[in-house]
């Protein structure tokens, strides 16, 4: 609770995955990937109930054991290749008797992310009284530089009137890194997004935004843990 406001948070973990395998209970550096999630969650000051939105029996029964309610079973036509990220987010809070004043997603694909920035996010969205807030990161290639190429094979420029010669000259620009996405739960319900005209932005370090998608990503990840871990030693 913040404010006298309310937070519940959702991590979402179905079992289709084309990129990895059975990707959200895949071993990373010794635990089930949804366990660096649950375990930072459970650290949080602010939420109040922490659930897992599953169809996977498997999913389900080691998100339990790992200490996170599982309150329901979502429906399988929410946990397909197409199913629009904030249906699962929706189908929660519908399925819910419970009601509360916010909603926190955290993905399981970001287990870099911690409990600091998962309770910093919760406090900039409070103290703007914003309609929500969402982690971002840096992005490395400027979007001005980048290329498309047509059905002639050719490049074209991504931005066909970006004039720029000089990488200083170029603004600062962010993309979304999926670790965070927290928002007021009315705003949820009626715009069917975590972002709108009143969304700010919580910025993260690139390490800590690394997001699994491929093995590329799942070996980056179980490496910096491992090194994080020698580190601490």
């Amino acid at each position: 609770m913040i404010a006298n406001k309310t937070i519940l948070a959702i991590i979402p973990a179905r079992g289709g995955s084309k990129g990895i395998l059975r990707k959200n209970i895949k071993p990373l550096s010794g635990k089930p990937l949804i366990y660096w999630t649950i375990e930072e969650a459970k650290k949080s000051k602010y939420i109040d109930r922490l659930i897992l939105s599953s169809e996977d029996e498997e999913i389900i029964n080691i998100a339990k054991v790992l200490g996170c309610e599982v309150p329901f079973i979502r429906p399988k036509e929410l946990a397909q290749d197409q199913t629009p990220g904030i249906e699962p987010v929706v189908h929660a809070i519908n399925n819910l008797p419970q009601k509360y004043d916010y909603v926190c997603l955290l993905q399981p694909t970001s287990p870099l992310r911690k409990i600091e920035h998962i309770d910093d996010c919760i406090e900039i969205c409070s103290i703007n009284n914003a309609e929500s807030c969402v982690s971002v990161t840096k992005v490395d290639k400027h979007p001005y530089w980048m290329y498309k190429i047509n059905k002639d094979k050719k490049l074209e420029p991504l931005f066909q009137e970006v004039q720029l010669t000089r990488r200083q000259d170029a603004e600062k620009v962010y993309s979304i890194n999926g670790a965070i996405y927290f928002a007021k739960t009315d705003f949820i319900l009626s715009e069917k997004s975590f972002i709108g005209t009143n969304t700010f932005a919580y910025l993260m370090d690139k390490i800590s935004s690394v997001d699994i998608d491929d093995m590329s990503d799942f070996q980056y990840a179980d490496y910096l843990l491992k090194t994080e871990k020698i580190n601490e030693s």
